[in-house]
């Protein structure tokens, strides 16, 4: 155990927010569930936005930005939407000193403004699709909050994309799902698990909410990314029309999607350990950091030389990494090691006395805390396979762990015991009603987190009423 770190068998709450004040991630604000980002934090982000962006635009989709004030007529014009928000709306009603004479919500997403303005950009099937995408920030105001989890204000982007036919647009959801999918499972070293949302779980307005969910290490679920196809129901909203090839007037199709900084947290949950921070190389803000060491004042400046010297050949020759020197005088090495493993910095370069006259350096593992020997002469490309090596340990941990933690049950006495017992996913029947759904949920707090994509017909009972099933769907504890 690090210092100040609580063990997560101990309090896992309070673990994952020691985690995240060691590593300064991010920060309490003075509003009320709320958080400030810290460099560290918001470093990972970026790469999360650098990544995912990329993948947006090779799929068609260009950025823009959309007013963070929305006008209340425009929230009422989607009955099922702003009734699903409401609770979680901030309204400013004073602006300038005056009351104003019509309240703004504080967008908790962006589809009411985003369809107001495809009213006025789509006139014919030539101008579809539209396929646009918004980093951005929205609010919801939340009553039981965590730092990237849950926060009343937080960072996302959200996709919005308007098409000619249902088909289209059905494909769009489908195919950004599984831009996430790829996101969670190359980038994040997270497995999930893909599929659709049961009709009590679904986005306000939409028809259907897909998504992939995510198994942390406390053994509950969170879902880590959604899309949605939301048929005509805003272009009806907003009487947004168009002329199609056979020169009839048609609603528009539409989707949206998005993801959220509670991705970080997931990373956190996913990896980290009782020392503190673990990240995956690809999303990993300092992918190594090199640490002179040297045992009599006189070592000091020849040490730090050489590790000087090292760092610049290291930069050179990995371009594609980043590095980070910590030669500082003031801290002994026993100091810098422990605040870069609860930084979550994938390897650590050792450099002593002794390593420099032999010509090599210890590499140390962040995930397994395994030590090796390398000659400098290899180092550049021993660096590389491990960060690799790294990337793909953590996946096949994770997924360990999750196949471990799910489970097949046909009794709903049995699901309750396992569930109190040991968490996880629990691939049951389910008789499809929303009755059954909600008296689960009474009863334990689990719920359907999703019905998979690759769930096989198969007959069955709902474990609660008995009533015949034609497939598993997964349920769960979620945060």
């Amino acid at each position: 155990m690090s210092k100040g770190i609580t063990p997560r068998s101990e309090d896992y709450s309070r673990w994952y927010g020691d985690v995240i004040a060691r590593a300064e991630l991010a920060d309490h604000s003075p509003v009320r569930g709320c958080m400030v980002i810290r460099p560290h934090g918001y470093a990972i982000w970026e790469n999360m936005q650098r990544v995912l962006d990329g993948m947006f635009k090779e799929t068609g989709h260009q950025n823009a930005y959309f007013p963070l004030f929305i006008p209340e007529s425009f929230m009422k014009k989607e009955a099922e939407h702003v009734e699903g928000f409401a609770p979680e709306c901030a309204v400013v009603t004073h602006g300038g000193g005056k009351l104003l004479e019509e309240p703004l919500y504080i967008r908790p997403t962006s589809e009411t403004v985003i369809w107001d303005m495809y009213r006025k950009w789509i006139m014919s099937y030539r101008d579809l699709p539209i396929l646009i995408n918004q980093w951005a920030n929205v609010v919801r105001w939340e009553m039981r909050t965590r730092l990237f989890l849950r926060t009343t204000e937080f960072l996302w982007q959200e996709g919005h994309t308007a098409h000619a036919t249902e088909a289209e647009a059905e494909e769009e959801a489908h195919r950004m799902l599984a831009i996430y999918a790829r996101f969670a499972e190359e980038y994040m070293a997270s497995p999930v698990i893909q599929g659709v949302k049961t009709d009590s779980e679904r986005f306000a307005g939409a028809v259907r909410t897909y998504c992939i969910e995510a198994l942390m290490q406390d053994a509950r679920a969170l879902q880590a990314g959604t899309s949605h196809f939301l048929g005509q129901n805003f272009a009806r909203a907003f009487d947004v029309t168009f002329q199609n090839a056979k020169g009839e007037r048609d609603f528009v199709w539409a989707t949206s999607w998005g993801v959220t900084t509670r991705l970080i947290g997931a990373l956190i949950m996913i990896h980290s350990d009782d020392k503190g921070l673990v990240l995956p190389p690809r999303l990993a803000p300092i992918h190594a950091v090199l640490i002179p060491i040297w045992m009599k004042d006189e070592q000091v400046e020849r040490m730090r030389g050489a590790a000087g010297a090292l760092y610049e050949r290291l930069v050179g020759a990995n371009p594609h990494l980043r590095f980070k020197l910590d030669d500082r005088p003031e801290h002994k090495p026993g100091w810098k090691f422990a605040e870069w493993e609860q930084r979550g910095v994938p390897v650590r370069i050792e450099l002593g006395p002794r390593d420099l006259e032999a010509r090599q350096v210890v590499l140390v593992r962040r995930d397994t805390g395994a030590k090796e020997t390398v000659s400098e002469d290899g180092l550049p490309e021993r660096i590389s396979v491990l960060m690799e090596d790294i990337q793909r340990d953590l996946f096949q941990k994770a997924r360990e762990f999750r196949d471990a933690h799910s489970h097949r049950v046909d009794d709903y006495e049995t699901f309750k015991k396992k569930l109190e017992a040991e968490g996880g996913f629990y691939f049951a029947h389910w008789d499809g009603t929303p009755e059954t759904e909600a008296k689960v949920k009474e009863e334990t707090k689990a719920t359907i987190r999703v019905i998979p994509f690759d769930a096989p017909e198969e007959s069955g009972r709902c474990m609660v009423t008995g009533r015949p099933s034609s497939r598993r769907v997964v349920w769960a504890r979620a945060y």
